[in-house]
């Protein structure tokens, strides 16, 4: 198919509303993220360290998609808020793990709300959440593979 000028109208691109829901997602998570006085990206951190309690920087990077060079910054944010600690890695003691703290961890319980309130704003049917989340990872699957190729 040859393109044209069509192909560059807003209204015909896949990429322009998945942009717009992200930003506007991210948007409707700050006030609630603020009464636990965190930002999105320290929340997702978060939310992987309620779940692994524990991991180095490069098993987070991988798991999160971001680089050293975010999550550094992020990382030091969370230990000044005394949510996380470094701590040696008993594999490597040159290393440093990542661990939650008992802090970190009692914030998971205030933020036990947030997903629900952020389900009320989506305003999904299970099963339409359920095929939004597929298709987003099938996407993002797509990417990677062929970055890898």
């Amino acid at each position: 198919m040859k393109a044209d000028r069509n192909s560059l109208r807003l209204k015909n691109q896949l990429c322009f509303p998945i942009y717009l829901c992200s930003k506007e997602i991210i948007r409707r998570y700050a006030p609630l993220l603020k009464e636990l006085d965190l930002t999105y990206t320290q929340y997702i951190v978060m939310m992987y360290f309620w779940e692994k309690k524990q991991s180095n920087m490069r098993d987070l990077g991988r798991a999160l998609l971001l680089d050293p060079s975010t999550l550094t910054p992020l990382l030091v944010k969370l230990e000044a808020k005394g949510y996380i600690t470094k701590i040696k890695s008993k594999l490597d003691g040159r290393n440093l793990d990542i661990a939650i703290t008992d802090k970190g961890a009692k914030l998971e319980k205030k933020a036990l709300s947030v997903p629900e309130a952020m389900r009320e704003c989506v305003n999904l049917s299970e099963e339409e959440a359920k095929m939004l989340y597929n298709l987003t990872y099938k996407v993002l699957n797509n990417i990677e593979r062929k970055e890898t190729q």
